[in-house]
């Protein structure tokens, strides 16, 4: 069950990495189209668990491990867009999200 300032913070975070995502991912990946679907932060707010969504790709686990790989700089970028905001910036780690593949399988399998 997440408090209420696990919910906020979730929630900023997910925003500013959105913006984050859509400004600096271009020289990582070129022009490949990431979307953050949820974040999930720990209790002590020392860890957030971002869901990615990665779009057009053939391999999103390979763009999921250049992400991953330069995290660092992600958490830099987001301590300096919420430092008035939070007081200690999470850890970030990212997984790859898949639910809108599985809904398209489910629809794909239903039309059959």
């Amino acid at each position: 069950m997440e408090t209420t300032r696990q919910k906020k913070v979730s929630k900023l975070i997910q925003k500013e990495l959105s913006i984050i995502f859509q400004k600096e991912t271009r020289q990582f990946l070129g022009k490949i189209l990431v979307t953050v679907t949820g974040v999930r932060v720990s209790p002590d707010l020392s860890v957030a668990k971002s869901y990615l969504s990665i779009f057009p790709v053939k391999n999103p686990e390979e763009a999921l491990l250049i992400l991953n790989d330069n995290k660092k700089v992600f958490r830099t970028l987001l301590a300096n867009s919420c430092r008035n905001q939070l007081r200690i910036v999470p850890e970030l780690i990212f997984y790859l999200d898949d639910s809108a593949e599985y809904a398209e399988e489910i629809d794909r399998l239903l039309k059959k």
